[in-house]
């Protein structure tokens, strides 16, 4: 059962119904995601459109702005997975006349490239939008404004390029590969270019008379992959889903991994990216997601990977919506926590190459004990505080770490000439059976007492 419990659902409601009125929005569409279904969702305000009392619901259209890059980076993502790009690659590659062209795919997807922040030429937001011939003639002089790869700066005009790259590398537009490669798969089918009925209405609210007054709805040309889509709280929870479990998505564990890996951030620790994925700590736990805002619009999506608990909010506002996607998910994990998975012992029979390894190990006089999960080698301390690591088996008999301190590095297995084990190995730690064996490899070599 995935719905939330009648006093969760009254609380997440009431969060809603205090945003939309604190905030002044004129309709706000919210949703919680859970097990990869919509668990609850509720809408509030009747000012959908102009001249109409229909309130919003799960199914209603607004502008996402820029969660719309989250989908960009996911095209990317998938390009790299088939081995049409790498991250390394400068956009020139693809795009040679784009501007900037020298700028790295990773660099522009975790906005650190040091490019300016907005395209030159008129609020590209409330704008007709060009094409990229006319984008690299805007910026045919234009120089970064930070080095590339020292700091976060935020970048709209990055996104536009990778839409071209993307263009470039499936040879169609940006918007035709995201319907083949990723809405029509996941059936997103309220996710669109520009509006499909029922949609609401963008609005500016003034600040002093409270009036709301309409915005364009213009489309954005080059600069779509940035912040152009329309959806609604349904497919957006389809979306978190897609972002947090691999069996449900597009794109593969190392992929989503990637994603949600801090790339750049602020000294202060107050923002972090990933590749098109801000990354938040909450109450102890990692949150992943998007904020969107263009004229009239203000959304936000976030989802806890590990337990794949997402919120959804939309508004047709240009302000005021604060964060109650960030609310919204800390009331639910903490009203419902997530249930663990159920233990299933291992099957078996466990290889004898792998019950060789298992038990405690020393590096120096520290304790670490190897066990087996089925698939993985875990290693941890026998108990309390220390580094906690993961190794994969490779087709050569070496292991590959996964997660920890290691990750990335080659876990070798090093026998005695009777076959038994004597020591493993890994970037020049050397763990023993026994505390300094004096048989193996110690670096430095084994002191001796007097």
């Amino acid at each position: 059962m995935t719905r939330l419990l009648d006093t969760t659902a009254a609380a997440a409601l009431r969060a809603v119904a205090t945003a939309q009125a604190e905030g002044r929005l004129p309709s706000v569409s919210a949703g919680v995601v859970r097990a990869g279904e919509l668990a609850w969702s509720g809408g509030r305000g009747r000012h959908v459109r102009r001249g109409s009392d229909a309130r919003p619901d799960a199914d209603t259209q607004y502008k996402i702005g820029s969660v719309t890059k989250t989908m960009t980076a996911a095209l990317v993502m998938l390009a790299r997975e088939r081995g049409q790009l790498r991250l390394g690659d400068p956009v020139g590659r693809f795009c040679p006349s784009a501007p900037y062209a020298d700028a790295t795919l990773r660099s522009l997807l975790s906005h650190s490239a040091g490019i300016t922040a907005e395209p030159y030429g008129s609020w590209w937001e409330r704008s007709e939008g060009s094409d990229l011939a006319a984008l690299a003639t805007a910026h045919a002089e234009a120089a970064t404004v930070l080095e590339p790869g020292t700091r976060l700066h935020y970048s709209n005009l990055g996104y536009g390029l990778l839409g071209a790259v993307v263009e470039s590398v499936w040879g169609t537009t940006w918007s035709d590969a995201l319907e083949s490669e990723i809405l029509r798969p996941l059936g997103m089918g309220r996710t669109t270019y520009q509006w499909a009925e029922p949609y609401a209405a963008g609005f500016a609210v003034d600040a002093l008379t409270g009036e709301a007054m309409p915005e364009p709805l213009p489309d954005t040309g080059a600069m779509a992959p940035a912040g152009q889509l329309w959806s609604t709280v349904g497919d957006l929870a389809t979306w978190l889903t897609a972002l947090a479990d691999p069996d449900r998505s597009v794109l593969s564990r190392s992929s989503l991994d990637a994603m949600t890996t801090p790339q750049s951030g602020e000294p202060s620790g107050d923002q972090v990216w990933g590749l098109g994925l801000a990354i938040d700590w909450s109450e102890g736990r990692k949150l992943v997601g998007h904020g969107g805002s263009m004229p009239g619009f203000t959304c936000g999506v976030l989802v806890e990977p590990d337990s794949g608990v997402g919120a959804v909010v939309l508004s047709n506002a240009g302000y005021g919506l604060g964060g109650l996607a960030g609310d919204l998910l800390d009331l639910v994990l903490e009203a419902e926590p997530p249930v663990p998975d159920e233990w299933v012992p291992t099957p078996g029979p466990v290889a004898p190459e792998v019950l060789d390894i298992l038990g405690t190990w020393h590096w120096g006089h520290a304790p670490t004990v190897l066990r087996w999960d089925g698939s993985r080698l875990q290693a941890a301390p026998p108990a309390g505080p220390g580094r906690r690591m993961s190794f994969a088996p490779q087709p050569d008999g070496t292991w590959l770490g996964e997660s920890g301190y290691l990750t990335g590095e080659t876990l070798t297995v090093h026998r005695r000439d009777d076959g038994s084990v004597g020591h493993i190995e890994c970037a020049t730690f050397i763990w023993t059976r026994a505390p300094y064996d004096p048989t193996a490899p110690i670096p430095g070599g084994v002191s001796q007492q007097p």
